[in-house]
């Protein structure tokens, strides 16, 4: 079971929207980094403070590739598949997570986009139960529309039914 994929998987657009989010917070931690080292410069800190500083820079430039090698393995791990039963999601780089969320369960579907999803013509789902939530992070927009309105079809209707 360990190497199951489902059907569906992320918009191909995804590893470039997460690409262009981190490089962004890379850059505002790095802008922070800099004033830093500004005000140890300025108000001479002790010697301490500056090799602290350093760590970070190194932690920093780990994180920054980090950042561009983990969206493709993000992207490669999310699938998802559904039926008039069950919301089925499979994700996750070192824990691998398989989520079953029955359709009579669902509460209610959202979609979500932001800037740079918006760029991209894409929008997240967010699927929520009595005990949780879940989320399918990128999907195409007629791809979310459409599995935004049948969830809420197959949960309404299973409602019905009991």
């Amino acid at each position: 079971m360990n190497d199951y994929k489902f059907e569906h998987s992320l918009s191909p657009s995804f590893p470039t929207m997460r690409r262009i989010s981190e490089t962004i917070s890379n850059l505002i931690g790095l802008v922070v980094l800099g004033v830093l080292f500004w005000l140890d410069h300025f108000f001479e800190w002790p010697t301490w403070a500056f090799w602290i500083l350093i760590g970070l820079v190194v932690v920093s430039v780990l994180g920054i590739i980090w950042s561009f090698i983990e969206p493709v393995l993000l992207y490669r791990s999310w699938s998802y598949q559904f039926d008039d039963e069950y919301l089925q999601l499979s994700y996750g780089l070192i824990k691998k997570e398989w989520v079953t969320v029955p359709m009579t369960k669902i509460q209610s579907v959202t979609t979500r986009q932001g800037p740079i999803m918006k760029r991209y013509h894409t929008r997240s789902i967010k699927i929520e139960t009595m005990g949780s939530s879940h989320e399918i992070p990128a999907l195409e927009e007629a791809i979310a529309f459409q599995l935004r309105e049948r969830l809420a079809e197959y949960a309404k209707l299973k409602e019905v039914d009991e």
